[in-house]
């Protein structure tokens, strides 16, 4: 399969970083999982994270949300220090959003109801509600799904619906933890065009981690590869394949995206 993202949209992007983690250190049960890391994440960018197991990609989620504090270092969201922040301001404040990589929905609600949930603790206002799930109705196709209970939802509709119910709040900066897996070729396509829309057309900076290294890789415009709770290589999709430690620690030596 050849490249989704044929090109790197450029004027999308600025070298003005939203997010910075800084000589970020962090220990669990006093083993080190990320070890001094530096990091940014610039506007309107999709930035994919790759990685072995345990290296620490979801912990980078964890502490740019603030569901982890870093033994060392900060965290600057928008140039301010919001290392000691914690989660609910972090999210409101700076207009954050996770995907997890399961739940996030309630099952037993329709898609609709799901979206209104949502829609009811962010937007006070009945009439702005209404034209904000219109508009996501419209612009994920929901119309015929409306009805139809979470539970009843294929894996593709499920994340569909979940990243829907992530935009309600406007974000700038979403969260994917590993949108891409256990789902089918067309239903992964299906959603990289929708990260890549995210981009231009609701101007959000994207940051995606997930397994499939060539699913990722085929959407984003830069991308890390974390080992041993460190950045061992950074930049576009060809850079981090090409690069000799990655190929070492991650890639291999016959990996490609063609």
């Amino acid at each position: 399969m050849g490249l989704i993202k044929k090109f790197r949209i450029k004027s999308y992007k600025s070298e003005e970083a939203i997010v910075e983690l800084k000589n970020i250190s962090l220990f669990y049960n006093k083993r080190q999982i990320i070890n001094n890391l530096n990091l940014k994440i610039y506007k309107q960018e999709i930035l994919g994270m790759l990685g072995p197991n345990g290296v620490g990609k979801s912990t980078i989620f964890n502490l740019i949300t603030g569901l982890r504090n870093p033994n060392h270092g900060e965290i600057l969201i928008n140039g301010i220090n919001c290392t000691k922040l914690p989660i609910n301001e972090r999210f409101k404040k700076f207009n954050l959003a996770l995907v997890p990589q399961y739940g996030g929905l309630i099952h037993d609600l329709s898609m609709l109801d799901n979206l209104n949930l949502v829609a009811e603790i962010h937007i006070k206002e009945k009439e702005l509600r209404e034209q904000k799930i219109n508009k996501l109705i419209s612009q994920f196709e929901f119309d015929a799904l409306l009805n139809v209970k979470a539970k009843h939802l294929s894996g593709g509709q499920k994340k569909k619906l979940v990243i829907a119910m992530a935009l309600i709040n406007d974000p700038k900066i979403l969260l994917l933890d590993e949108p891409f897996a256990a789902l089918d070729i067309l239903t992964i396509r299906m959603l990289q065009e929708i990260i890549m829309n995210l981009q231009s057309t609701d101007e959000i900076s994207v940051v995606v981690c997930d397994h499939q290294a060539r699913d990722l890789l085929n959407c984003v415009d830069r991308a890390i590869i974390l080992s041993n709770g460190n950045i061992i290589a950074s930049g576009s999709p060809s850079e981090v394949i090409s690069d000799k430690l990655a190929k070492t620690e991650y890639f291999g030596d016959e990996f490609n995206i063609n």
